[in-house]
């Protein structure tokens, strides 16, 4: 395993410095739209890494940010319709383009209601902490949105538990034998957060946002193209106890291979109330992550996510700079042993 990232990077000097702090592996996608995606796009966003000594392994084909509104992707974890079918033949058509041009993998997220946080808190030295406390959520709704909406179905239609797994099914029968054809890792990263089992919010449950949930998933269609983008933090999140707990998650996984990525990020919390800290600070042992990474032989990206924001200019940019020494720290600490 290895220190990876993932995000934007439209400057030349943005892949410098990651070249500069030793992060020579990178998930980006590209800024066009995926309706515009061609074979020679992606060959000419590799090539550009390339030049910086960096290889581009992964982009997101579907993330938490735009399933929602992407007019290409927005429908693919909907209810049957044309423009479901046509949006998937999409999907197909850029894993074919990403194996032409040289990518490991493609990562999606595969949740109609998106990525969910209430008022954020602060942490230490005042940095701004996202936050997660479920009562907050049905009392007053999503940070962002309008209050009502916490009262009203999904505007997509309400999904329950079966609904969710006749899409995912669907989805995974079309579009993992492509992947396997091509041999294209498809990387599903958990909803965040997961709620709980059986629990619906918006009328949607977020079936892939707790273990349980990825268990099956991988169970569904058994292939080696067909995996997880394993966020530590999120599935920290699903978990009552997961200074004790997410190891044994890790270790599920990893001894079966289906762990693509891995987001390296702590919480302090758990289950339906928590906080995104710094990696030194949360409640699970993230020296005992790398560990359990490396007893499963994990061998891909480790990578920072969501950083908390701190003060001055270019905080995200900050904040990645001190996790990507804490990863190297934690690289050099395991392997030493």
């Amino acid at each position: 395993m290895y220190i990876g990232t993932q995000g934007s990077f439209p400057e030349d000097h943005d892949l410098q410095q990651l070249s500069q702090l030793g992060v020579n592996n990178i998930d980006t996608t590209p800024s066009e739209p995926v309706s515009e995606w061609t074979t020679d796009l992606l060959t000419s966003y590799r090539e550009r890494c390339a030049k910086f000594g960096i290889e581009m392994e992964m982009a997101h084909v579907i993330s938490s940010g735009n399933s929602l509104n992407d007019p290409h992707t927005g429908k693919v974890f909907h209810g049957p319709s044309d423009e479901r079918e046509r949006q998937i033949d999409l999907v197909i058509d850029i894993i074919r383009m990403a194996s032409k041009a040289g990518l490991r993998g493609l990562n999606y997220n595969a949740t109609p209601l998106g990525h969910m946080r209430t008022t954020s808190t602060t942490g230490r030295g005042g940095a701004t902490l996202s936050t997660f406390d479920y009562a907050e959520l049905l009392d007053r709704g999503r940070a962002g949105d309008p209050p009502e909406s916490r009262l009203t179905d999904f505007e997509g239609g309400a999904a329950d538990a079966d609904e969710m797994w006749e899409r995912l099914d669907h989805w995974l029968q079309r579009v993992i034998p492509v992947a396997e054809e091509y041999k294209v890792q498809m990387a599903c990263h958990p909803s965040d957060p997961g709620i709980g089992v059986g629990t619906t919010y918006r009328g949607v449950d977020r079936v892939m946002g707790m273990v349980e949930g990825f268990k099956k998933l991988v169970d569904l269609y058994d292939s080696p193209y067909n995996g997880i983008n394993f966020c530590v933090g999120c599935m920290s999140e699903a978990l009552e106890n997961p200074g004790e707990d997410v190891y044994d998650v890790i270790r599920y996984f990893g001894e079966r291979k289906k762990i693509f990525n891995i987001h390296y990020r702590n919480i302090r919390g758990g289950l339906r109330k928590f906080v995104e800290v710094f990696p030194d600070e949360g409640d699970v042992d993230m020296l005992k992550v790398m560990q359990t990474l490396k007893e499963v032989d994990y061998p891909y990206m480790v990578m920072p996510d969501h950083v908390p924001r701190i003060s001055g200019p270019e905080p995200g940019k900050v904040g990645f700079a001190f996790t990507f020494g804490y990863i190297h720290a934690m690289l050099q600490a395991v392997d030493a042993n």
